[in-house]
């Protein structure tokens, strides 16, 4: 069981929204892996899902889009 880095209470597995403001684009990516505090709502990501999510971002960055909506279980781990 995965416990909250905020305030302690069991943290269940799920799928939040990320959301990244570079300035000058807005990086969306849907259905990203997590887990979410029962009681704060707190959102905590496992490291191999952190590193994906940075390589999405950069590849997205490429892009220059103003805003970018990704679904991150369509793309390559």
């Amino acid at each position: 069981m995965t416990k909250c880095i905020a305030c302690g209470a069991s943290a269940e597995k799920g799928l939040t929204t990320s959301v990244t403001d570079l300035g000058n684009c807005l990086i969306i990516v849907r259905n990203v892996p997590c887990y979410k505090c029962a009681e704060c709502n707190e959102v905590i990501y496992a490291t191999e899902v952190v590193q994906h999510l940075e390589a999405i971002i950069e590849s997205a960055k490429k892009l220059m889009q103003d805003i970018s909506i990704i679904d991150y279980s369509k793309t390559a781990a």
